[in-house]
Parts: structure tokens; sequence; C-alpha cells
């Protein structure tokens, strides 16, 4: 089974007053996930990257809950940069980004699940977005 998880973040101001929210479905659309967060304050890119790093801990806390066997995880965000970033693709120049990359690296070892990521348009992210702008509650 893959977990399909969409993430976003956003901030206000960048930096400014800033949230993340994060969605997840089985193969078959099933919306297993939600989870919606106000982070405090940070950049847009601080807040993609805490949405990546919290959407792999609450898979991590929750494997174990779920009713199916995960074999991978795609994960899909609209930040071209982080995702070009988790592939290697751009290198990262801030040390702060750097530590983010570690920090999602080690939630990656301790799944012991391929994770990919894959960058796709805004409105392919509709439901992360929404969560993000406190359009959406934060439950299923």
């Amino acid at each position: 089974m893959i977990l399909k998880i969409f993430t976003d973040g956003g901030s206000k101001g960048n930096p400014g007053p800033s949230a993340i929210g994060i969605v997840g479905y089985t193969e078959e659309g099933k919306e297993i996930l939600r989870h919606r967060e106000d982070i405090g304050r940070a950049t847009n890119n601080e807040a993609e990257y805490t949405a990546v790093i919290k959407a792999l801990e609450l898979i991590h806390f929750q494997i174990s809950n779920f009713k199916f066997q995960i074999n991978r995880i795609d994960l899909y965000s609209d930040s071209r940069l982080m995702v070009n970033q988790l592939n290697g693709l751009f290198k990262i120049k801030k040390a702060h980004i750097r530590n983010f990359v570690f920090k999602v690296r080690i939630l990656e070892s301790e799944l012991r699940l391929p994770v990919y990521y894959h960058h796709i348009r805004r409105e392919e992210n509709k439901v992360a977005d929404a969560l993000v702008n406190g359009n959406l509650k934060d439950e299923i």
C-alpha cells in the first residue's frame, strides 16, 4: 500500500504568523489523516519543512493504528524548492534549512520505508492549502 501525503505550509508576512496543513490518503483515495497547526512565526520555507516533518512524525506515531501495511510513502507538496532540495536536485545554502533536512532524514530512517517527494501545482494541493488558511477543520 502506498500512503499519499499532501503537505503545505504558509506564512503571513514571510516571516510572520504561520501554519501547516497535512492530509493523507490510501491508494484508493480514502482520507485517513488530517492535521492543521499554527506554528508561530516562520518563513514560508520553514513552514513547508515543518509540515513535512510533522507529517512524518504523525505517520511514525500512528503507523501501528493503520489497518493496512504501508510499503512506501509518496509525499506531495507545492513547494518546488523544498521538493527539489529533499530530492537532492537543489543545493541547501542556509544552515537552518540543512537542519530541517537532517530532521527529515532521521524520520525517514525511523520509518524504515521509502519516501518519495513530488512537486505538484497549488491547485492539486487544495485540501492541505485550505487547512493552512483555516478554511477546513483538522478532523476527518
